[in-house]
């Protein structure tokens, strides 16, 4: 037997017992079959490998990258005073209950309209001068369920957005601490001046209590 006819045998007995993996079947990737071919991977060409290249290399110079969007979110704050005021707790409160009252003791309230048909709606307007320009904004509020003689709270529904609670704690049967909590989104007119906003907005909300305390007293 001559060694031509032994490797054709071995090389017979290989084809039959060796099987060549498909390229062409299906495989899964991610569990969703697909058939992949290699012909765009190895043109006959190289013409044809050059042309295909630079064809992708067009392409991916005019990919234009999607604009990433940024949410502006304003910056709120919150002001907070308290004050002894001598009357008994339910005088201030009911007293508190006026918002149409608001002007007189508030300095920054120009006006307070409660809604007829929705009285736990108001309209309010407020104009203070300060930081060298007359401030002018309103908005429309409602008032949240209350806890009689212990809270009123409210928030805006429109306008300024704005929030706040005041607090009544009996001291005594003659005198209450009152605590008055207001937290507003800072105004865009205002953000220059956003870091001596609060320490001002805290010394209007105090000059009011007093005033309120002093009212409260001729009920």
């Amino acid at each position: 037997m001559s060694v031509v006819a032994i490797n054709m045998n071995t090389i017979n007995h290989l084809s039959k017992t060796c099987k060549t993996p498909n390229i062409q079947s299906p495989i899964c990737f991610d569990r969703k079959p697909f058939s992949y071919s290699l012909i765009p991977l190895f043109p006959k060409t190289l013409n044809g490998f050059s042309s295909y290249s630079s064809s992708v290399s067009r392409r991916s110079r005019f990919i234009i990258p999607k604009r990433r969007r940024f949410s502006v979110s304003m910056e709120w704050q919150d002001c907070s005073v308290k004050m002894e005021v001598d009357v008994p707790v339910s005088v201030a409160y009911n007293f508190y209950l006026d918002r149409e009252s608001f002007p007189k003791w508030m300095p920054f309230i120009s006006s307070v309209q409660v809604l007829k048909d929705k009285p736990d709606l108001s309209r309010w307007s407020l104009k203070y001068n300060a930081f060298g320009q007359d401030i002018k904004y309103s908005w429309l509020a409602r008032n949240l369920q209350p806890t009689p003689n212990q809270k009123i709270h409210w928030r805006s529904l429109e306008g300024l957005p704005n929030k706040g609670s005041v607090r009544f704690f009996p001291k005594g049967p003659s005198s209450c601490i009152v605590e008055l909590t207001v937290s507003y989104e800072v105004p865009a007119l205002l953000t220059p001046v956003a870091s001596v906003l609060r320490p001002f907005i805290e010394s209007l909300l105090r000059g009011g209590l007093e005033r309120f305390a002093a009212l409260a007293k001729t009920t």
